[in-house]
């Protein structure tokens, strides 16, 4: 008997795009300038092989059970300390541990978004990000970044037309203003403070994503959003960039009201509650300042080889924001070129980048390119950017050979 199997209609929300991804190749000579990744080399291994053998000795049994142990406690006042430093200064009820901010961005967006509403982000923004809000059913709206981050003059501008059109206010604004991922700017101060004005003045919520803030290469800080607006901003941040990301550990700071309603979306309970006591014991282990120089040191110095290297390779073919922290350049090409169709012949050459087409809501980011100088060491940065310029120029000549 033969059966007929009829299709499944799966959850609408299910998007009809694919997520985006970096390389799948896995050649030991391929080069992942795509990989958004830490430096492995700099995680605190031996640190971590002895905050693991003391949580499971002076308190496992009760750190593997649902509830956990004392280490969330310490990570919750380590967080509370840090924000300190960087002028947020919250209670024990405005703040959520979450699986990396990743989480902390989705579930800041299913606390906030119904179907329909007016959500605003960058051009270009984080893909995930984007990823989230098409899930969520937002109209999405874009505004353009130049080395000072968003144009914060433009979504005024946008704000007082849709006042004065009585059309939908954005209930939402998503943003990476330290270091954003992948343009590598930073929001000025001025900025800042207009777009926190912005905010108290229009009622919307802004989700601050300041991932990157930590790798800070020249020591100058800057408020963040949530220090001038709390009560209109989600702040998230997370522990992959400055520990590792696979302990999956971040967290989000907000007003009480809005911390609760993103705890009841938390359907397990609360996160890692063994992965909060090892990095609480990593954390009093290590001299986290000398830590995170280093960190830094390694990444401005890979930051370094990867501008010399695309200056040598590309000249004026390429032009870039040259970022002061953070993983990423933002290559831009002439707008004649097509990034997408650079892809499998970049491959072929032995390198990998993300294609910028994937950071915008529409079909922007053509003639984009964001590459990673963060997981590789110098060698393969330098042989990957020669890889990519030669894999452009022979785009660009037409003698295009892959295979």
């Amino acid at each position: 008997m033969t059966v007929t199997r009829q299709s499944f209609q799966f959850a609408d929300r299910i998007p009809s795009t694919p997520s985006i991804g970096s390389t799948t190749v896995t050649s030991p000579d391929h080069v992942h300038l795509s990989f958004g990744f830490a430096a492995p080399h700099l995680f605190p291994i031996e640190q971590l092989n002895e905050a693991a053998t003391e949580a499971i000795t002076s308190s496992g049994r009760q750190a593997l059970q649902y509830s956990g142990a004392g280490g969330q406690g310490k990570i919750r006042q380590w967080i509370q300390s840090r924000s300190a430093v960087h002028g947020m200064h919250v209670k024990e009820d405005e703040l959520l541990v979450t699986y990396g901010s990743t989480q902390g961005i989705d579930l800041a967006i299913n606390v906030l978004v119904n179907p329909g509403d007016h959500v605003w982000v960058e051009a270009p923004s984080f893909f995930s990000a984007l990823q989230s809000l098409r899930i969520a059913g937002a109209k999405l709206t874009s505004f353009p970044i130049d080395n000072d981050g968003v144009k914060v003059e433009l979504i005024e501008q946008a704000l007082l037309e849709a006042e004065r059109s009585k059309a939908p206010l954005p209930k939402l604004l998503y943003i990476m203003p330290t270091f954003h991922n992948p343009g590598g700017v930073t929001l000025s101060v001025e900025r800042r403070i207009r777009l926190a004005e912005l905010a108290q003045r229009y009622n919307f919520f802004i989700i601050e994503d300041d991932a990157y803030m930590e790798l800070n290469f020249t020591g100058e800080q800057l408020p963040t959003l949530y220090s001038l607006c709390p009560e209109r901003v989600i702040y998230l941040n997370t522990f992959s960039k400055i520990i590792a990301p696979g302990l999956r550990l971040g967290w989000a700071l907000a007003q009480k009201e809005v911390i609760q309603k993103m705890k009841l979306l938390m359907l397990g309970g609360s996160v890692g509650v063994f992965t909060q006591e090892i990095l609480a014991q990593l954390l009093e282990r290590i001299d986290f300042e000398d830590h995170l120089g280093q960190l830094k040191a390694y990444y401005k110095n890979n930051r370094d080889i990867m501008v010399d290297a695309t200056r040598q390779h590309f000249g004026s073919d390429v032009t870039f924001h040259l970022p002061q922290g953070g993983f990423f350049i933002w290559l831009a090409f002439n707008p004649g070129v097509n990034t997408t169709e650079l892809l499998p012949l970049a491959a072929s050459k032995g390198v990998s980048f993300v294609g910028g087409r994937s950071f915008y809501i529409g079909q922007d980011g053509l003639h984009y390119a964001r590459v990673c100088f963060s997981y590789c060491n110098g060698e393969q940065i330098t042989r990957g950017i020669r890889a990519l310029a030669e894999a452009y120029k022979e785009w660009k000549s037409g003698t295009v050979q892959i295979g």
